[in-house]
């Protein structure tokens, strides 16, 4: 990773998670990595103690409530960690003028059409989860200060529970296996958002003024889950990683009901943040081979 001038302390939020182990293993000893026994975000007391225990001049807000299915029923505690917690950091932040780095997702958006979304379309969460994570990107923008909000899509890891992860166990364990084909996005390795979430934080303290706001942070290209899928299978088998899949069918979401609704249009329009970074965004698949590579 090529050097960066970004000031220190460096506080990261969730370091056990997909985009916190990234930043943790990007960073090394430059950052201060906390999980969630170190800092309780559901208690915004546990929050402020760790801000103010480590004086930061940058936080990295890389936790989340994740669980899109579950947040239906636990909606209250989503919001807590989506909303609220992001929300006390974003305000001490301000206070403190370091700087807030935030994750939000494509699923604020309501799936509809197939143009990708814009950073200032209309926010029209289908799930308890993007309603969450709506409020949480509120919160952040009403605390002032500089903030940077990167709304991401389909992350993953070779670390964590994750599509990736998933569609290698199944496909070592089963003949054939039905995935969705109607829903349309970016996949995104964690490790690329952190490498790139970093080159944008470094130009943005570079301009006079700095670039605060909500921008779109995908890889380019798109795909479907069903072709997400069948991308790691051929991979894998370049690999040589042992496979029992000999069929892998697509299906549409109808046939794949879920307790919490899926937008089947989560392309996000990057243009904004290509100008911020200076160039383009890899594809989607060269993050894939990068991932693949790291279980060799």
């Amino acid at each position: 990773m090529q050097s960066f001038e970004i000031p220190e302390p460096i506080l990261i939020f969730g370091a056990n998670g997909q985009l916190g182990s990234a930043f943790s293993r990007l960073l090394g000893e430059r950052a201060i990595a906390l999980t969630r026994a170190e800092a309780d975000l559901s208690r915004p007391e546990s929050i402020v103690a760790a801000l103010e225990k480590h004086q930061p001049r940058i936080v990295i807000n890389a936790a989340a409530y994740t669980a899109v299915d579950l947040a239906e029923q636990e909606e209250y505690l989503a919001h807590r960690l989506n909303a609220e917690a992001p929300g006390t950091m974003a305000r001490w932040c301000s206070g403190a003028d370091a700087v807030f780095l935030q994750y939000s997702t494509d699923y604020v958006f309501s799936g509809e059409g197939d143009r990708p979304w814009r950073e200032d379309d209309p926010a029209c969460p289908l799930n308890a989860y993007g309603r969450t994570k709506l409020a949480g990107e509120r919160l952040v923008m009403e605390a002032g200060g500089r903030s940077l909000i990167f709304r991401v899509s389909w992350v993953y890891s070779a670390h964590g529970k994750n599509f990736f992860n998933t569609m290698l166990r199944l496909g070592q364990e089963r003949e054939r296996l039905s995935v969705v084909a109607d829903q349309h996005g970016a996949p995104s390795f964690a490790t690329e958002l952190a490498e790139h979430s970093l080159l944008a934080l470094d130009r943005a303290l570079r301009l006079p003024s700095f670039p605060r706001g909500i921008y779109h942070l995908c890889p380019s290209g798109e795909t479907t889950w069903h072709g997400f899928a069948s991308e790691i299978f051929k991979l894998a088998r370049e690999s040589g990683i042992p496979l029992k899949l000999t069929e892998l069918k697509p299906i549409p979401s109808s046939e794949y009901p879920s307790p919490a609704r899926r937008p089947a249009n989560s392309r996000l329009n990057t243009a904004k943040i290509r100008a911020l970074l200076g160039g383009p965004l890899p594809p989607w698949d060269n993050g894939l081979r990068r991932c693949m590579e790291t279980l060799r």
